[in-house]
């Protein structure tokens, strides 16, 4: 949310700088993420001098350049190469002098300098409205009368240049309240009295309206849940055209774009005071009459962008006499009911609408509007008879309108004050130090929360609507809190607190073991949002109410996340990629069901580039090494097996006591240009429930370090192709003897000199006896025993 400081100083006066009030803003809560300078003229023409074009000559080497001499009222003629075609002498022009900047629409900027163009030297440049930020003219450059501007003067003088300090509050959705300068001043002047400090606050009050003749035109309001107040207005007689500069100035400052006078008073008060309008050229009103409620489900209603919308029946819509639909109450106008410049009665509406009907019928249509965001948390209804008043006012004023006849106004019960009882124990007890009840008296009352009455040991309090927030005694204390200062709170010089020792069987201790290890290998921690689009919906859970189409549905899996962290950082020049997260998928298919996972995304490089070793990339054996690593935490019995998955092109599962642990492989080519990621990546993902359920701690045993070396003995073997490495190992794995400690495959060769199908796989076989050294007839009664194994499970041969 943007606040002009300009603006903001119309309703608190106060003798604080920008940086200054930004900071006291931040202790309120209000947090100011940053302050902008906003020029009406971007660089305020500074450097831009009033000049005489003395003499203007054709340029010798150029056909389209003008050699000029100009005065600038230094006392030394510049020498100007000037290319527009209607530079002529005796002109009396805009000029920049050496070192004044020039700003262009982008934003970017250069300086004047002294230069040599086509061979001949320039030392300014004279200026046309379009390059000073003046207007969109580009055709040559600005003449002046030479009976208004004078030779050497500013040229800045002879403008009304607006400059200003906007503030960027990152605001929290639950303080409607603060959706305003108005209501930002308040706040700020809550503190600045709190703290002893000079502030000259107005609480704001309704305008008195000049009211000439009658009006022939009625309201209905249908249903009082849906609209609990609502005033209307009709305004003859008014001039629709652009709005003064101050107005202008003021909505673009906040980035806003002027539209005409009365949408633009509409705008200000909007964001001046936090209330809503909506302005309906009242000669589209069929019979005069303005009806607020719903229309039926299947209505084709075309708003003000010109998109046609089917509407659902839910929504509340402000209809004509005819009930035709006019606007969606409290979010988007109708294309067929707006003002514009033709436009000579207006029927101006202030409102206060059901804030769940209003959000179910934007998220619906998925509009999101300045009105529809605050009628969604519930504006101040107490406020919308001031704010229409302020409005008839200034369109009185600006657009010489007569408001005809009384306002229309349907408010058929006061919304209550909440009520609220403060224990001064339990401020005491939630802040940490106690505030004087006169000191908390003091900071509601500037608040606008009314002290009912003091009773033993507290207060009872009022909190007017517009706090929609403050409903419970601690959202009151959060309040005095806010305005007495988070700083003025002592941090105590002990803390007690009892430590919770955490279970083996802990999940999270197992996550953060796994997150350690990952981190310590050179691994960053990724979180993404849960909220995706999905391109296949089959079991994907869908929200009800969604945000956006692009956040619709729970994410079904971590991969596509970590490939779009992939492709940002890879687009980034950081090509090489060590990633993983910590999060939950989500599926529906008889039931609906979460599983948190593990997920790790490596691509690129493994280590970095350096003299020795250039290049070494990533590949599934280094993802599977770490896979490994984490695993071998579980002290589980692993099987490794082939695995089908859209998602890979190469890939394994691991399966312990019949539940799949993990999956790990090389990311498909379609998965990665769906990403836009034209490099190999490698994807794991380990099922973090069930590893829990299946981790076994008992059996950790510690043995001593042994005493005899280990024996190694290398088989090569020819196998068939179809065999794998994985086939081999678990049927070694079988043999009886207590002396094979491991087995590893060391060498794969396929090629020539080789029988068709067939390939060569060399193992290597540790042996050890740990209380002597093992004999050769030991050693070789294992090594037969294998060898008999493999010839006659895999009709392998051995290769010399």
């Amino acid at each position: 949310m943007k606040i002009s400081n300009n603006w903001l100083k119309d309703y608190i006066k106060t003798e604080l700088k920008s940086d200054k009030i930004g900071e006291y803003l931040t202790d309120i809560g209000l947090e100011v993420e940053g302050i902008e300078k906003y020029e009406s003229v971007k660089g305020s023409l500074e450097g831009i001098v009033v000049g005489k074009v003395l003499t203007c000559e054709q340029h010798p080497n150029a056909d389209k350049l003008k050699k000029t001499t100009v005065d600038v009222g230094s006392g030394k003629i510049l020498n100007i190469v000037c290319g527009a075609p209607n530079v002529a002498a005796g002109q009396t022009v805009p000029v920049a002098v050496i070192g004044t900047k020039i700003y262009a629409k982008d934003g970017s900027s250069f300086a004047i300098k002294e230069a040599k163009i086509r061979g001949e030297v320039s030392q300014g440049m004279i200026c046309s409205e379009d390059e000073l930020g003046l207007s969109d003219d580009h055709g040559g450059i600005m003449i002046l009368d030479e009976n208004k501007f004078e030779i050497g003067k500013n040229f800045a003088d002879y403008f009304d240049l607006a400059t200003d300090e906007v503030y960027e509050i990152g605001l929290t959705p639950n303080r409607t309240d603060a959706m305003s300068h108005y209501g930002v001043a308040r706040d700020l002047n809550a503190f600045l009295v709190s703290n002893q400090m000079k502030s000259q606050f107005e609480k704001i009050t309704s305008k008195t309206l000049n009211i000439e003749g009658a009006t022939d035109f009625q309201l209905e309001v249908e249903d009082s849940e849906l609209a609990p107040r609502y005033i209307g207005a009709v305004i003859e007689n008014v001039q629709v055209a652009d709005s003064p500069d101050w107005l202008k100035q003021r909505l673009k400052a906040i980035g806003l774009s002027p539209i005409n006078n009365i949408v633009d008073i509409t705008n200000y008060i909007l964001h001046g005071l936090g209330q809503p309008l909506h302005a309906f050229d009242a000669d589209k009103i069929a019979g005069k009459k303005v009806r607020v409620g719903v229309n039926a489900e299947g209505t084709k209603f075309t708003t003000l962008d010109g998109v046609e919308r089917t509407l659902n029946g839910t929504e509340i819509m402000i209809k004509d006499g005819n009930n035709v639909p006019l606007c969606i109450a409290g979010v988007f106008g109708g294309l067929n009911s707006g003002v514009s410049k033709n436009t000579k009665t207006i029927f101006l509406e202030s409102a206060y609408f059901n804030p769940v009907a209003v959000r179910k019928g934007a998220k619906y249509h998925g509009l999101n509007t300045d009105a529809s965001f605050r009628f969604e948390r519930g504006v101040d209804p107490n406020q919308t008879k001031i704010a229409i008043s302020h409005a008839i006012s200034m369109i009185q004023e600006i657009a010489g309108g007569a408001l005809k006849g009384e306002l229309l106004e349907h408010f058929p019960q006061k919304i209550e004050h909440n009520y609220i009882i403060l224990r001064f124990s339990k401020v005491e007890q939630i802040l940490g130090t106690k505030i004087h009840k006169e000191k908390i008296k003091e900071i509601l009352k500037s608040l606008e929360i009314e002290v009912l009455n003091e009773i033993q040991n507290g207060l009872e309090i009022s909190v007017p609507p517009y706090r929609a927030d403050v409903t419970r005694e601690i959202d009151v204390i959060e309040e005095i809190l806010r305005i007495y200062g988070y700083n003025k709170i002592d941090v105590p010089k002990k803390i007690s607190f009892t430590p919770v020792k955490l279970s083996f069987d802990d999940q999270d201790a197992l996550e953060n073991s796994w997150a350690r290890t990952l981190q310590s290998n050179g691994f960053n921690e990724v979180m993404n949002n849960s909220l995706t689009s999905v391109k296949d919906e089959t079991d994907a859970v869908k929200l009800l109410n969604p945000l956006s189409g692009d956040l619709a549905f729970m994410r079904k899996s971590l991969l596509e996340g970590l490939l779009a962290n992939a492709d940002y950082n890879i687009k980034r020049k950081n090509q090489d990629i060590k990633f993983f997260e910590l999060g939950k998928i989500y599926h529906k298919k008889e039931k609906y069901t979460e599983r948190k996972q593990l997920a790790i995304l490596v691509s690129g490089r493994n280590v970095a580039e350096n003299w020795i070793q250039s290049k070494s990339a990533t590949d599934f054996y280094y993802l599977k090494s770490y896979v490994k690593v984490l695993l071998d935490k579980l002290n589980l019995n692993i099987e490794e097996k082939a695995l089908e998955d859209e998602r890979f092109s190469d890939a394994l599962q691991l399966i312990s006591k019949g539940e799949v642990i993990a999956r790990l492989g090389k990311v498909s080519p379609e998965f990665l240009k769906d990403a836009d990621i034209d490099q190999e990546c490698f994807y794991a993902e380990i099922e973090i429930e069930a590893c829990q359920k299946l981790r076994s701690h008992g059996n950790l045993k510690f043995v001593d370090i042994p005493k005899f070396n280990k024996i190694r003995r290398d088989l090569a073997l020819l196998i068939d192709k179809n065999i794998t490495y994985s086939e081999l190992y678990q049927a070694a794995k079988k043999n009886p003897s207590k002396y094979l400690k491991n087995i590893n495959l060391f060498d794969v060769y396929e090629g020539k000199n080789l029988a068709e199908g067939k390939k060569s796989y060399a193992l290597s076989f540790e042996l050890l006896n740990e209380e002597k050294t093992l004999e050769d007839k030991e050693i070789s009664e294992v090594m037969n025993s294998l060898i008999n194994m493999f010839q006659k499970e895999f009709s392998a041969e051995l290769r010399s």
